[in-house]
């Protein structure tokens, strides 16, 4: 079974989204060590964050947060809930 396609407006894990995709922060998954590394990273509720690339076997991830580039592992990515704004989709590298 596939997974319906991200809309504007639904919440999605991060690392499920399509280059190019924006969003707001809504919620960090997560227990103990991982919540602290991702909320001293800078992703915390209400962030902005733009998904700017993908690794060629999709992981890591890359994205802009706060004005600087971020990389995260897939499954640090996975605990970071984004509303989406938009849905950029680029094609290639």
């Amino acid at each position: 079974m596939t997974k319906p396609e991200p809309k504007v407006g639904d919440l999605a894990p991060l690392d499920s989204l399509p280059i190019g995709s924006a969003g707001t922060i809504e919620k960090v998954d997560g227990e103990g060590k991982l919540r602290r590394r991702l909320f001293d990273m800078g992703l915390t509720p209400g962030a902005e964050v733009y998904l700017r690339k993908l690794a060629p076997l999709g992981d890591p991830v890359e994205i802009t947060l706060r004005g600087y580039e971020l990389s995260l592992r897939k499954m640090e990515a996975s605990h970071v809930l984004i509303r989406i704004s938009s849905l950029e989709k680029k094609e290639g590298k």
